[in-house]
């Protein structure tokens, strides 16, 4: 009678463990996030107390009301029209994050005016969450192909499928939850999203951002340093106006983007000038300069100068210009901000080999798809085999990589011609691809057939072409080989010789215009009107 007991209390306790431990586990995710957080807040902490002087500091009292309110109303009178602002009317709170969501993962080191075609597709195309969620990722990247950074896009439509599927087809509407939530959705694109699209009260810090502040408070220290990037988030969050927090975040990236440049800033017309301790210096530069001038006039003794040097007042403070890197009169309000040196992008460099044939009256070029992790995953290209190899040629890497990997008979193929040279830089590789074309006989037949695993491989037209997911790396080499086309068709239309044509006008000699009057003696231009020289 006892082991019936025994045993029913030990299937109570499975029982009692199976509901306690999915509890357990989202009470220790919230404790993992709550550590974090506390973490995240102390190290800001200790980096705030390493700021050895107030000039990277605003005042509560005065200069950050001052601040957000000239900030706010330069922006509603001097914003751009852009169509993703257009969504913020619309009603629906989800839309709205969608929208903001698209917009920023393409403004990703992309400039606004590449994006605004982009977007205006897209959301043409996809113009709620659940109608990308349905997209296949063929789909996203022929839409996407040309913006580069390709991997944003697999990480929109991932996310996507992640809302659809597991959030109700709800946005998450926090910073921390999109944060936790989205795939390929950082610190940055949370904070705007949050802000713009919910009015969450949190400050974001972009490129933009990190200049206009840099120069607010003079921040000379290096901008992508772990340590200021925390203070750049501290000041952001310290400033963001409570009552409008998306248009104050947009309206500090747009002054950024529009006035306070990277090179030839607008300092005239600068809202918040008056608070910009950059822009004072360069009036006290001003000031000194035009006070010794004045004095080498006058040949006065200089007084001291009553307006302290910022470079006195920040003495040993680690957020400050360097000593080695010690204010540029000539640079201005660039001095800031003082981003680390970059290193030079690694040399590679790859065969391409355009496969084409004839297919009635048009013509069919060979693409191979990439392997769906690494550079550009999952988009299409010309067979391509990067060139590591220094003990085999170029010519005998693409020829083993046609015949054996995609499985073409080089006794099929009619004409084999070089094109050229085709550079692309990335972010960290600097790539050349060596172009050269083999027309062949072919079935057009889709599909790899060669002896090794082939990767997927289609025959396209022109055309269809020009929609796929192509990168853009592979349109300029296609670029490459329709100007090589052209060129042997007319040849008379290129340089034969392949030298550089030089367009600079020569200078004609005086002698080629013997009837115009010779040059004039100097002293005949002082000579009186109506005076005649002697002969």
């Amino acid at each position: 009678m006892v082991k019936p007991r025994r045993k029913a209390s030990q299937a109570a306790k499975k029982t009692a463990e199976k509901e306690v431990t999915p509890v357990l586990l989202v009470l220790a995710g919230e404790m993992y996030y709550g550590l974090l957080s506390f973490i995240l807040s102390l190290n800001k902490f200790v980096l705030l107390l390493t700021v050895t002087c107030g000039l990277h500091q605003l005042s509560d009292d005065d200069d950050i009301p001052t601040l957000r309110s000239n900030l706010l109303s330069w922006y509603d009178i001097n914003k751009r029209d852009l169509p993703w602002r257009q969504q913020l009317k619309n009603p629906d709170v989800n839309q709205r994050a969608y929208a903001v969501w698209v917009s920023e993962m393409m403004l990703q080191q992309t400039q606004v005016a590449t994006v605004i075609d982009y977007y205006n597709r897209w959301m043409e195309k996809w113009p709620t969450v659940q109608k990308l969620a349905t997209a296949s990722l063929e789909e996203v990247n022929e839409m996407w192909s040309g913006l580069g950074y390709y991997s944003r896009g697999r990480r929109l439509h991932e996310g996507a499928q992640k809302v659809v599927k597991e959030l109700d087809g709800q946005m998450p509407s926090t910073a921390a939850s999109l944060l936790k939530e989205l795939p390929g959705v950082g610190r940055y694109t949370a904070g705007a999203i949050a802000s713009i699209s919910y009015s969450q009260v949190t400050g974001v810090v972009d490129g933009n951002v990190i200049r206009v502040l840099s120069r607010l408070r003079v921040i000379g220290a290096e901008s992508t340093s772990p340590q200021v990037t925390e203070v750049m988030w501290s000041l952001a969050d310290h400033l963001v106006d409570s009552e409008r927090p998306g248009d104050f975040n947009q309206a500090m990236m747009e002054l950024g983007a529009t006035v306070c440049t990277p090179k030839n800033p607008s300092c005239g017309e600068c809202p918040v000038r008056g608070l910009c301790r950059a822009y004072q210096q360069v009036e006290t530069e001003k000031k000194k300069s035009a006070n010794k001038l004045e004095n080498m006039l006058t040949k006065k003794v200089e007084p001291p100068c009553s307006v302290q040097d910022i470079e006195d007042v920040v003495k040993g403070c680690s957020f400050c210009l360097p000593k080695e890197e010690p204010w540029d009169s000539s640079l201005g309000v660039m001095n800031y901000p003082r981003k680390a040196k970059k290193k030079p992008p690694r040399e590679e460099k790859t065969a391409v080999a355009i496969v084409s044939c004839a297919a009635g009256s048009e013509t069919k070029f060979l693409i191979v798809q990439r392997p769906e992790t690494g550079l550009l995953a999952g988009l299409w290209e010309f067979p391509s085999v990067q060139l590591d190899s220094q003990s085999e040629t170029r010519k005998s890497l693409i020829d083993s990589y046609l015949k054996e990997t995609i499985g073409l008979t080089f006794g099929d193929v009619e004409r084999r011609t070089h094109v050229g040279e085709v550079v692309h830089i990335f972010s960290h590789i600097h790539q050349t691809y060596m172009v050269e074309t083999f027309d062949v006989e072919c079935d057009g037949q889709d599909g790899g057939m060669g002896k090794q695993e082939a990767p997927p491989c289609r025959w396209v037209t022109r055309s269809e072409l020009q929609g796929a997911a192509l990168s853009t790396t592979m349109r300029k080499v296609f670029k490459a080989y329709e100007a090589s086309k052209s060129r042997s068709q007319h040849p008379a239309i290129g340089n034969s010789t392949g030298a550089k044509v030089s367009n600079k006008r020569k200078r004609k000699s005086s002698s080629d215009n013997g009837d115009k009057k010779k040059q004039m003696a100097l002293d005949s231009f002082f000579k009186p009107r109506g005076v005649k020289t002697k002969a």
